[in-house]
């Protein structure tokens, strides 16, 4: 599989896995775990130095990449604020963006759950007592 597919197969699936040579460095990339590959994010420095090399159009493939992910994001933002407003519902697109919708949207609470739950601010033991219910419950 080329460089390109794999930066391009599916957009919302951006952690391509990877194949390392004897010194540590990226030998090969993949669109799908094989044996004896790792996966990476897809924004990592020392992947996106493996795809440039020497290739303006995979960098520039990889730019569009970035570009569209981010773009991807604003319009979800975009489509939040207008349900929210009322301006639009969320049956008003079609079934299939409809489905993506949903999808993203709950991967982001769950995202943002998980978030809560293990990063972000450190909550100390004493945080927890003090919000802790007289049953011993949060």
């Amino acid at each position: 599989m080329a460089i390109g597919q794999v930066l391009d197969k599916d957009r919302e699936k951006l952690m391509p896995y990877v194949t390392r040579d004897a010194e540590g460095r990226i030998a090969a990339i993949y669109g799908e775990p094989l044996e004896g590959t790792e996966e990476m994010a897809a924004d990592n420095v020392e992947l996106r130095e493996f795809v440039s090399q020497g290739d303006s159009e995979a960098m520039a493939r990889w730019q569009f990449m970035e570009s569209d992910m981010a773009l991807v994001r604003v319009f979800e933002d975009l489509v939040e604020v207008l349900m929210d407003k009322g301006i639009i519902l969320a049956t008003d697109p079609p079934a299939p963006a409809q489905r993506k919708l949903a999808a993203r949207r709950g991967l982001r609470k769950e995202f943002t759950y998980v978030e809560t739950l293990f990063g972000g601010d450190e909550e100390t033991s004493e945080d927890f007592d003090a919000d802790a219910s007289e049953d011993g419950f949060l």
